[in-house]
């Protein structure tokens, strides 16, 4: 499994649509689509998540209304961590393959001091699930963040870490997102959530393309 650390700033990002790579050798953009997709885990119930899949079929946006952590006095402990995995059934000509190259979050946190908020996302393909890509950011509480601030969370894997799909081959993309909520002070309250009052915690997911060797 590699690891590696992804940007986060409290400032709205606008993600960048799809990147085609290549000359000659990459496939027409009507032969790449997104086919479906679902979501699992106790951060997206099922009725909690909506989808918005771009009308070519290669940009996917997951909204979500449940993934949310809290701590604080009164909390339990299954309120401070949560998942939800993404499951996406693409479509790509033989001979082609693609790898996740950039993901983008947005959301809204409010942290005390010594509170940390912590980030996980792991790419795999079902046909090769031992093969992961995670990447890792941490909010520290206090500050800015005392308050409350909608952030952006921005995941750069770099090219030696990227993970392809099998060639000439149906892949399912998974994506596993874990946001867990630790406290050095048993007094301090936070919390990260998706809020009406706030820009949705949703993820886009941009692929790449190679041609197989």
């Amino acid at each position: 499994m590699r690891s590696f650390v992804a940007l986060l700033t409290p400032v709205l990002a606008v993600a960048n649509p799809i990147g085609i790579i290549g000359n000659d050798d990459v496939p027409k953009a009507d032969e790449i689509s997104i086919v479906s997709a679902s979501a699992s885990g106790n951060g997206c119930p099922q009725g909690t998540v909506t989808t918005d899949l771009s009308p070519d079929r290669q940009v996917i946006t997951f909204g979500f209304d449940a993934f949310q952590v809290y701590t604080g006095p009164g909390t339990k402990q299954s309120d401070k961590s949560k998942n939800c995995q993404l499951h996406l059934n693409l479509k790509y000509p033989g001979g082609f393959q693609f790898a996740i190259v950039e993901s983008t979050y947005h959301g809204y946190a409010q942290l005390e001091q010594g509170v940390t908020g912590t980030f996980y996302s792991t790419y795999y393909f079902s046909q090769d699930a031992a093969a992961t890509t995670t990447t890792r950011t941490s909010i520290d509480g206090g500050g800015i963040w005392a308050d409350g601030q909608v952030y952006t969370k921005q995941d750069q894997v770099p090219t030696a870490s990227v993970i392809w799909s099998p060639c000439g081959a149906t892949g399912i993309l998974n994506v596993n997102n874990r946001i867990a909520l630790t406290s050095s002070n048993a007094t301090a309250s936070g919390q990260i959530s998706d809020d009406d009052a706030t820009v949705a915690f949703t993820q886009q997911v941009h692929v790449s393309w190679q041609a197989c060797k």
